[in-house]
């Protein structure tokens, strides 16, 4: 693993205060955040519904931070040209409600957009690596996706440590994020493990027990102790 690698902060937009969400914004801005992680969930893939394009519309006018954008749909194709605008973001798709994903993966990147895949708690990561060269990102849910809250699957630190051999042996550029109770405990494993870009949410950056800014300063912190 490449310990002089930088890790990321992608924070978890939905965990973020919508009725001030300005001020959300200039804290990421502040803070030098790279991206700003957005779940979208249709109802059916997932069992919760959450934003769409003119929400992310909205953000990319008020910001020039990428998005980060997560598909937790169904019918994937029909969708990603009306992400695919908001200055080069990431799409991560979920492959195994896409009948040809790599279809779909080049479909992305034709927009100008950046593809890359999620890989949920059931799935292997041997079931995808074909897919791996393709794209410039893997999301490993260290959770069932939907839900905010939840607690960490253990078993998903050893897919991140398999992901980040593979790539090593392989040679392939690419990044690793992860999505699931990035807390403050679980953080040293996940970048440990090989995590790239950590997808902050209710148990680290967006607790209600902190400040949002002393949160920042502390996850800040936190990577750059643990990067070393």
């Amino acid at each position: 693993m490449n310990k002089t690698r930088i890790i990321q902060v992608s924070p978890s937009v939905m965990c973020a205060d919508f009725l001030h969400l300005d001020r959300e914004i200039e804290l990421f801005e502040k803070y030098n955040i790279p991206l700003i992680h957005v779940d979208i969930m249709d109802g059916h893939y997932v069992p919760n519904f959450t934003l769409g394009p003119d929400f992310c519309k909205k953000i990319a006018e008020r910001t020039s931070i990428p998005l980060d954008i997560h598909l937790m749909i169904e019918d994937v194709d029909n969708y990603i040209p009306q992400f695919a605008e908001f200055n080069k973001p990431f799409i991560c798709i979920h492959p195994e409600v896409s009948y040809h994903p790599l279809r779909s993966i080049e479909l992305i990147r034709s927009l100008n957009a950046r593809p890359g895949f999620a890989i949920d708690p059931s799935m292997p990561v041997e079931q995808f690596k074909y897919l791996l060269p393709a794209v410039d990102m893997v999301c490993v849910m260290t959770v069932n996706p939907g839900y905010a809250g939840q607690k960490l699957i253990p078993s998903m630190l050893e897919k991140i440590e398999e992901l980040d051999d593979y790539r090593s042996r392989k040679g392939i550029d690419l990044l690793i994020e992860v999505d699931g109770n990035v807390s403050w405990d679980n953080i040293p494993a996940m970048i440990k493990a090989g995590a790239d870009i950590l997808v902050a949410g209710t148990s680290s950056i967006f607790s209600r027990e902190m400040d949002r800014e002393d949160a920042m300063k502390k996850m800040n912190a936190l990577i750059l102790q643990e990067a070393e």
